[in-house]
């Protein structure tokens, strides 16, 4: 790792660091999507590359987060691609938008959202996930096993890429303890 100073990097240095984690992680996932001709590149990769890029040190960015998040989306997307009847129907793009899509597009949000909230698992990303799904963009469970995988890759990827460029992002979050009033506290596994 590089030596670390008191001085913070430059934003040219920053911003330098940032392009490279960002095309070493899409250039991982391009390949593996070429090679497997699978969607392992998908649109909500982007906001979650970017932020463990731009910002590794925060609990949104956090690989556990990143999984759980989209681990969550993938699955309220699909149930309620299920609940409403449109796991067969063309997406949202192709057809337009109905009455169903909006009850499957609120739905999956609002139930990430919950549930985020509930496992104190915040990923913003991960909003863009599952109306991916609930649109019908990917609707098969192959497809959702496949967006899986390649958050698991980018983010290991990103992992990798922040401690070889010496940024700190951690892996888990701890809860908060139960009526310290103490913020969540970080530690490196």
């Amino acid at each position: 790792m590089p030596h670390e100073t008191d001085e913070p990097p430059s934003p040219a240095a920053e911003g330098a660091r940032a392009f490279g984690g960002a095309v070493v992680a899409v250039v991982v996932a391009g390949t593996v999507a070429l090679l497997t001709r699978q969607p392992w590149l998908l649109p909500s990769l982007g906001p979650a590359i970017m932020l463990h890029v731009e910002q590794p040190e925060k609990p949104q960015a956090s690989p556990r987060n990143t999984v759980i998040g989209h681990l969550v989306a993938l699955l309220a997307g699909y149930a309620l691609l299920v609940a409403t009847g449109l796991t067969d129907r063309p997406s949202a793009f192709q057809e337009g938008v109905t009455g169903l899509r909006i009850v499957a597009a609120v739905g999956s949000l609002a139930v990430t959202s919950l549930v985020l909230v509930l496992l104190k698992a915040a990923h913003p990303p991960a909003g863009a996930t599952t109306l991916i799904v609930s649109l019908g963009l990917l609707h098969t469970p192959g497809q959702l096993v496949v967006a899986a995988a390649a958050v698991v890759l980018v983010t290991l990827v990103d992992l990798l890429f922040n401690r070889a460029t010496g940024r700190r992002m951690p892996l888990w979050q701890s809860p908060d303890a139960p009526g310290s009033g103490r913020a969540a506290t970080w530690r490196e596994e």
